[in-house]
């Protein structure tokens, strides 16, 4: 049995379809599912149980025994939430009761962490366990994806095989649900189809124009084909950055976006909001040489290709992965 934490979720879903894809049947999804907006995600796909988050330990103390593999990819991904009390039940408590569990039942396991550790990138982005300890992230939600990474590499014990990803600005189909939390991508589709136009956070850093903003953008099927070669090749354990590896500006993604939708350009700068001015993030870049001397040697969609494919697949007719 394969397990999936946040399966109902967009990257979680996408990793059950490409699971699918690759021939295995056998997975145990884990959510909470009473949240209904997200229950297309899982539509059309072969699971063997659904399995609700509140019961999900509970139910390993069951079943861990019959176990392959785990992704926990669930979590509290809000970075507009500065209840601290939520993320330590959610990306930090949870997520140490999984990897016991893991421990316990010698059970593999792969785990999401994020970019949003790296704060302002003080210290770059390149993911050496020796510098983790130093990071700074912004907010509440960064905080607990570094406090768990920190929690497991002060462990003694340690599941056969483990790896903590951390995802930098992931876009692609699924992530109908995310509301405020979703890509600038899908943000773009949706205010190109309503206004024809697009509006763009003004640059408040005098380093970079408006629009200059450099992020690292990688496509959700990527993630998930890294997320794949982890289980079937288990290279060495550790924390992996999860990017493209090429920083990208947010005009580029929206100039991408107009050509894809057949629209002429019309972008404008708007302030960026208060609450989150001053923990900004300006530039974000994965090095990503770690993952490839790990063996991981496909070819990352560039944003051209990856904003093509979810515009003119997915976006267009609302089609899901």
């Amino acid at each position: 049995m394969i397990v999936v934490t946040g399966a109902a979720g967009f990257i979680g879903s996408c990793l059950v379809s490409r699971l699918n894809e690759a021939g295995y049947k056998d997975i145990v999804v884990v959510d909470d599912f009473s949240k209904k907006e997200k229950s297309r995600n899982l539509e059309g796909k072969i699971i063997l149980a659904k399995v609700g988050r509140k019961d999900f330990i509970k139910w390993l103390s069951d079943f861990g025994k019959e176990v392959d593999f785990i992704y926990h990819i669930g979590a509290r991904t809000d970075t507009t939430e500065f209840d601290k009390a939520i993320f330590d039940e959610l990306n930090v408590n949870f997520s140490i009761d999984v990897w016991k569990a893991c421990v316990k039942f010698n059970i593999p396991l792969v785990y999401a962490s994020s970019a949003a550790t790296y704060g302002l990138g003080e210290f770059g982005y390149k993911d050496d366990h020796d510098t983790i300890s130093r990071l700074k992230p912004l907010n509440p939600y960064g905080d607990s994806k570094n406090d768990f990474d920190k929690w497991v590499l002060k462990q003694n014990a340690f599941p056969p095989f483990w790896a903590g990803l951390k995802f930098f600005n992931v876009y692609g189909p699924n992530e109908y649900h995310k509301g405020r939390m979703a890509s600038v991508i899908m943000h773009a589709f949706n205010q190109i189809k309503e206004t024809g136009g697009m509006k763009l956070f003004r640059s408040h850093n005098p380093n970079y124009t408006d629009g200059g903003q450099l992020r690292d953008f990688v496509y959700v099927k990527d993630v998930v084909e890294v997320c794949l070669f982890l289980m079937e090749k288990t290279p060495s354990s550790g924390i992996y950055n999860l990017g493209s590896g090429v920083a990208r500006t947010f005009l580029d993604l929206a100039k991408n976006t107009f050509l894809n939708l057949g629209k002429e350009e019309n972008i404008t700068f708007v302030d960026t909001p208060i609450d989150i001015r001053d923990k900004y993030q300006y530039f974000t870049e994965a090095d990503m040489s770690k993952l490839i001397q790990a063996g991981y040697d496909k070819k990352f969609h560039s944003l051209e290709e990856g904003v093509s494919d979810y515009v003119t697949n997915y976006l267009r007719h609302s089609e899901y992965y």
